[in-house]
């Protein structure tokens, strides 16, 4: 697999460049030595594409999945409490344990709910996101779990790692795609996610 498109957003790719230049090494490489032809296995049955061998996005995330893995990048996934109230919420949404939050909430007299956000790959303060699905998973990232982690203080930089154009047509329909959201990013302004990001397309 290859990189062939990368759209840097509050500077997240010069960051990496200038302060953590190894690790975006590991990520070209990791990404490079995932062999997405061995995947194409997928026999489409789209009235468009009926009959087309497809890259099958399940066992192209387990490539991806294995290459980060071995570099050791780790999923992260944190649990967290929410109340019922706008104010509970504002009140807990800063504190990192879930015994300071149940505190909280129990001292405002409010039931707690139970949630957690997740991300693939994380390793010294950068998160990435491989979306090989539907196209809408890609603005949750964006805006909940890469937003969510830098809140936190656990990354600096959010990665997120989707098809290129080329590549959408070649899988599943409702795929989402480099360009598309890229323009997506631009429509919604600078400060917008407010994390520093690296937008990355690839294709075979």
């Amino acid at each position: 697999m290859e990189i062939r498109r990368v759209y840097s957003h509050l500077n997240g790719h010069e960051y990496l460049l200038v302060h953590q230049p190894d690790l975006w090494a590991e990520i070209e490489a990791a990404i490079a030595a995932v062999d997405a032809d061995s995947v194409r296995l997928k026999v489409s049955r789209e009235k468009t594409k009926a009959g087309n061998l497809l890259f099958d996005p399940r066992r192209l995330n387990q490539l991806f999945k294995k290459e980060f893995n071995q570099r050791g990048w780790q999923e992260s996934r944190v649990s967290y409490l929410v109340g019922e109230t706008e104010g509970a919420i504002r009140q807990t949404i800063l504190l990192r344990s879930r015994a300071e939050q149940q505190a909280r909430l129990d001292q405002l007299g409010e039931a707690s709910f139970s949630t957690y956000n997740q991300i693939d790959f994380i390793k010294d303060g950068v998160a990435i996101e491989v979306q090989l699905g539907k196209y809408f998973a890609v603005q949750y990232d964006l805006h909940v779990k890469h937003t969510f982690f830098f809140g936190r203080g656990d990354i600096n930089v959010g990665i997120e790692i989707v098809p290129t154009h080329t590549l959408m047509r070649q899988m599943s329909s409702g795929v989402a795609w480099f360009e598309n959201e890229l323009a997506n990013i631009i429509r919604e302004g600078r400060s917008n996610p407010a994390v520093p990001l690296v937008l990355i397309g690839i294709e075979p």
